[in-house]
């Protein structure tokens, strides 16, 4: 098929009917069969109640008990349809799943709904989008049945091979294949597939990456379609050539997304800071084929020491800052008071011209250099004319960042671990867009500073474009809950953290508690509760509050075009505004506004776009596509933490039999998790192997309680652990403790020696 039912229902218009016709030439079927396919799945979502056939053709059901989500599953066999409007997860029976796998986007529909400390349960209706269309297994032969056993234990199932694939028996368990999946299950049939080519379980950095890559579909991207770039216009332009720039940049992989370039000017009015994006959006045309691929592609995505670029080769390369070269920008120039607030913005198609490219290096020796010194570090006489631009950028950027965090926004100490395979995934975006907090960066990070200059661009944008009632895409970022802050809190009390609520039992805000926790010995784990109950960073086309930007009303992103396509979205918009808005109701009238600043909010009572210009911009931020887009910020964040702890289960591969030193970062009623540096790489201690008591699980106060030795294993805890068995490709390692010295194993009183025993503790037999 050449659809899938998400795709079906995204051609559909929200309440109007659409004919059969229209609806094959949307889906771009042409040939007869795929015609009868559509009318097979017409007829099968007309019997589900979802869509309903009228003599103007095909619409939608409107039915509220059909909620749009995407599975979750755990290897125990617990599933949850994780909702795409953000409402409380649903908890789905095996036998609810109706053949849907983990990962698959569904229309669930609610059969109980939830309580004080329960879930609301459903079943799956329709399965939307399938997220698994190959997988990594390994071969089994099981009686007279060729297998393929999944390597992720989260698709709970297995799929049939056909005989001519036992060559692929693998019984050393030295290498997995690929299989594609010809069938999926359907009544009592179980899936289908086929052996693709096998894959080496320990061959190196190159093999792990082609083993990343083969799991999540991205071995072989689509090649961009063929379309003439178009070049940036003349008309208009604003010549920024005489001031100096400098891009910021971390980055180092290779073909890594293009960076918005910097420069500072001053005027009668004072200084204004500009932000020069590069000019992607003039040189494509808004709805063709080049566009339609980079919304496919949503996201760049890093792999440590390159990137998938989600620009085609020659829109990278056409659009790129280099040093020394004159390029088109689109840019906005930024006014601050002495208190760092955004007093006023100015946007702008504009003509720049890179001075240097400023790197890690060339900050540090800057943050290292003595005030008076009067030799020039060699790492900064590449850039010895730009560096009291530099300077003040550092101090402007700190006020920023002094400001914003006095508003709330939320810095976390959880950075990544220093691997050389992670590369450039050890350097976070400067906008952190899936995440509702930051990693603390030390000031002298090209990073640090560009993220401030980043967020206070998006915040003019998005003011701006609210304000005029155009279509952007706009980042939302709500506050976390009270009561999931609370229950942080009180696992810091647990710990016997001082944190002090107020008269009605209140935490206080995140910003505060980073502060408390960072004051004492189990600040990062304490962190990492923290950041777990942070929404995250939504796209939306409503504008909403964005907590990270401290923005109350509006914040739409737009100054990283070749890393998200909302940017270049937003970007989009923009241009158009900038070169197609209408300044003035009519030809007749000789005042004009200046569409560029804030200066005409307030003022405008026309169309500032034609009715047609307007109506496709409308029609392609449609709610598909925003979904869409989110989903893709989704799976490009599990992409990069997949290779994240591929890198941390190869590092721990060579300790396995040694004793090392790791913090608890996690407890369960089966055991807890330990966090050994310095790769952070995380292992199980289950409590099978504490053989030397019973233990009590007690989840309010984050400890497995020893019932006669009152052994404790809290969190935040240092223990010797010996790492026992390393799966780099399920990302599982096993941990032991260590026993102090002397201390028998084996517990007394008839308790036999090594018996596994999980037991919540009777303040706790209620969670």
């Amino acid at each position: 098929m050449k659809f899938t039912v998400a795709h079906l229902l995204d051609q559909l218009p929200a309440a109007d009917a659409l004919p059969v016709a229209r609806l094959e030439k949307a889906l771009g079927l042409s040939l007869k069969p795929d015609k009868s396919q559509l009318r097979i799945a017409l007829e099968g979502l007309s019997r589900l109640g979802v869509l309903v056939e009228t003599e103007d053709g095909i619409q939608r059901r409107q039915d509220d008990t059909l909620i749009e989500a995407r599975l979750r599953c755990s290897s125990k066999g617990f599933c949850f349809a994780l909702r795409e409007d953000g409402g409380e997860d649903i908890y789905i029976r095996d036998h609810q799943l109706n053949h849907a796998w983990n990962g698959d986007r569904v229309l669930v529909r609610i059969t109980r709904e939830g309580g004080r400390r329960r879930s609301p349960e459903g079943g799956v209706q329709c399965i939307l989008e399938r997220a698994t269309t190959h997988l990594l297994a390994q071969v089994e032969q099981q009686e007279d049945r060729l297998l393929a056993v999944p390597l992720d234990d989260r698709l709970l199932t297995s799929v049939e091979l056909p005989g001519s694939d036992a060559s692929y028996l693998d019984p050393e368990k030295q290498s997995v294949v690929e299989v594609l999946l010809d069938r999926y299950p359907v009544a009592q049939f179980p899936p289908l597939g086929h052996v693709e080519r096998r894959l080496p379980i320990n061959g190196g950095e190159e093999a792990d990456l082609d083993l990343l890559l083969t799991k999540h579909g991205l071995r072989q991207r689509p090649a961009a379609p063929r379309s003439s770039l178009k070049a940036p216009g003349e008309k208009g332009r604003t010549d920024l050539t005489a001031l100096s720039t400098l891009v910021l940049n971390s980055w180092s992989g290779a073909d890594a997304p293009i960076l918005p370039a910097i420069s500072l000017e001053e005027g009668e009015e004072g200084l204004r800071i500009w932000v020069h994006v590069p000019a992607l959006a003039e040189r494509l045309t808004p709805g063709g084929s080049l566009d339609l691929w980079l919304r496919d592609q949503a996201e760049s995505i890093c792999l440590g020491r390159r990137w998938l670029p989600m620009l085609s080769p020659a829109l990278g390369k056409a659009a790129a800052f280099k040093p020394g070269e004159v390029q088109a920008a689109v840019s906005v120039g930024l006014r601050c008071n002495d208190q760092g607030e955004l007093s006023d913005y100015r946007f702008a198609l504009t003509s720049v011209k890179v001075d240097a490219v400023v790197d890690d290096a060339a900050l540090q020796a800057l943050a290292d250099r003595k005030p008076k010194a009067r030799t020039t570090p060699a790492a900064l006489k590449p850039i010895k004319d730009q560096l009291p631009q530099l300077e003040r950028l550092v101090e402007i950027t700190a006020l920023l960042r002094q400001r914003r965090l006095e508003a709330g926004s939320l810095e976390l100490d959880l950075p990544r671990p220093s691997l050389e395979a992670l590369g450039d995934l050890c350097i976070p975006a400067p906008e952190e867009r899936r995440h509702g907090w930051m990693v603390q960066l030390p000031a002298h990070r090209p990073t640090a500073l560009l993220r401030e200059l980043v967020i206070l661009a998006g915040r003019a944008l998005g003011t701006h474009l609210a304000a005029l009632g155009l279509p952007a895409l706009f980042a939302v970022n709500p506050a976390a809950e009270g009561s999931e802050i609370n229950e942080v809190a009180k696992a810091a009390l647990g710990l016997d953290i001082p944190v002090e609520l107020s008269d009605d039992g209140n935490a206080p805000a995140a910003h505060d508690l980073v502060a408390i926790f960072a004051a004492t010995d189990r600040s990062r784990v304490l962190q990492r509760q923290l950041s777990d109950v942070i929404p995250p960073v939504q796209l939306s086309a409503t504008a909403e509050a964005h907590q990270l930007a401290c923005e109350p009303a509006a914040y739409a992103p737009w100054c990283l075009p070749s890393l998200h396509y909302a940017d270049l979205w937003n970007q989009q918009v923009l241009v158009l505004l900038l070169t197609e808005g209408k300044d003035r109701p009519s030809v007749r009238h000789k005042t004009r506004v200046d569409l560029a600043s804030a200066s005409c909010h307030g003022t405008i009572d026309w169309p500032l776009l034609t009715p047609t210009q307007l109506a496709e911009l409308q029609q392609g931020r449609s709610d598909a596509m925003v979904q869409r887009l989110n989903g893709r910020a989704r799976f490009a964040a599990d992409v990069e933490a997949d290779l994240v702890a591929m890198a941390q289960a190869r590092a721990a591969e060579p300790l396995v039999g040694q004793t090392l030193t790791g913090v608890i970062s996690g407890v369960q009623s089966y055991g807890f998790f330990v966090e050994i540096p310095p790769s952070q790489v995380e292992g199980l201690v289950h409590v099978s192997s504490l053989k030397d008591d019973w233990y009590e699980y007690r989840s309010r106060q984050n400890r497995l309680v020893g019932r006669k030795n009152r052994r404790t294993y809290m969190l935040g805890d240092q223990v010797e652990v010996q790492i026992q068995n390393v799966d780099a490709l399920r990302h599982q390692i096993d941990l032991a403790v260590l026993l102090p010295e002397g201390e028998e194993e084996g517990v007394e009183d008839g308790i036999e020696k090594g018996s596994p025993t999980v037991d919540a503790g009777s303040e706790d037999r209620g969670d």
